[in-house]
């Protein structure tokens, strides 16, 4: 009887079905993982993989913005980002959003939130703990506040640890 018991309810757990399903993924690239929900798709790198996007060398201008849902400074300044990324995307510019959410809030606030306000650049995750490692390799004078901006052609770059405006971003930018 208790056979019985212990089958059933062993087919009746094995049965349920996760309609959201979490699948991590190891890559050469260091992705540390790829997460689907709502048709959005997240990539998630800690630093050795992010690293690349830090310097390119392709006659671009990349605008790197680090964020988080829960810094109200940087959603702020989300929109400039948005717009910078329409208007200059014939122009050469490529940006970036890389969030510092924590990853444990990845499917109930960032997911959300890009969806929410339909983010069109691309969107990225770090996760990486090792933050007093990273940190002064993305510019040695960051303090880890955010949010902050990196924008770079080649070997040309400029770091900035502050809120920008849409004019003050669109002005840096047309520097390079």
């Amino acid at each position: 009887m208790k056979f019985k018991a212990l089958l059933i309810i062993l087919l009746v757990f094995g049965s349920c079905n996760n309609k959201e399903k979490k699948t991590d993924i190891a890559t050469k690239d260091n992705v540390v993982g790829k997460q689907n929900i709502v048709n959005t798709d997240l990539e998630i790198y800690d630093f050795a993989g992010f690293e690349k996007f830090l310097n390119k060398k392709d006659d671009k201008i990349h605008v790197i913005n680090f964020w988080a849902t829960w810094c109200a400074p940087c959603v702020k300044e989300l929109p400039y980002f948005e717009k910078l990324n329409l208007e200059y995307a014939d122009k050469n510019v490529d940006v970036l959003l890389v969030s510092l959410d924590f990853p444990h809030l990845y499917e109930s606030k960032l997911k959300p939130f890009i969806k929410d306000k339909k983010l069109k650049s691309k969107v990225i995750a770090l996760d990486d703990v090792d933050m007093n490692t990273w940190i002064p390799k993305v510019d040695e004078t960051w303090s880890g506040s955010l949010p902050a901006t990196v924008i770079y052609k080649n070997n040309e770059r400029k770091f900035f640890e502050k809120s920008f405006t849409y004019q003050e971003l669109e002005n840096e930018l047309n520097q390079f």
